[in-house]
């Protein structure tokens, strides 16, 4: 691949973007089609199997990085996993009590929405609060001296939880439709 690259790259690295949570989109997609265009399996048509192989492993490669980084969220794990900070997210559902209870308030609210309007309120307080995490969490990754990243770790699992209630929202907008 292009630069001396190798598969092992972070992802980082393979687009040439700095290791941080907040990155230029516009950059990372321009950078996508380039890496797209150079390593696309239909371009190695006429190359032997095993560069055939070679091609089709980047691009996989590629297109994985691409959506990690893209996600916000998979963006924050993904930061965390480098720095040897784990999710945990099967096996860590520790959570702060005011956490959850912002939880358990949420999901009485939506048992309780009879309406899309109340659905739809909900749904903007759950995303407001989404997008005022992450921008704590760019804080917590981005802006800090030293960063604790057991603690973006648990911020992103969090967020997981409220990724997951998102699509509860979703299936209660479906069920009311």
């Amino acid at each position: 691949m292009e630069d001396g690259l190798s598969l092992a790259a972070s992802d980082f690295e393979l687009f040439g973007l700095p290791e941080r949570f907040a990155i230029d989109m516009a950059r990372l997609d321009a950078k996508w089609k380039q890496l797209q265009g150079a390593a696309h399996p239909d371009r190695f048509a006429t190359e032997t199997a095993a560069a055939q192989r070679v091609a089709m492993q980047w691009a996989i490669r590629i297109n994985e990085a691409y959506r990690r980084l893209k996600d916000p969220l998979a963006r924050a794990a993904y930061l965390c996993s480098l720095h040897g900070a784990d999710i945990e997210a099967e096996s860590n559902t520790a959570m702060p009590a005011a956490f959850l209870m912002q939880q358990m308030e949420w999901r009485d609210a939506l048992s309780d929405a009879a309406s899309l309007d109340a659905v739809d309120a909900l749904s903007d307080e759950v995303i407001a609060s989404r997008n005022a995490t992450l921008k704590s969490l760019q804080a917590q990754i981005d802006d800090a001296a030293s960063v604790d990243w057991r603690a973006v770790a648990g911020t992103v699992r969090g967020l997981m939880f409220v990724d997951k209630f998102m699509s509860d929202i979703d299936k209660r907008v479906d069920a009311l439709s």
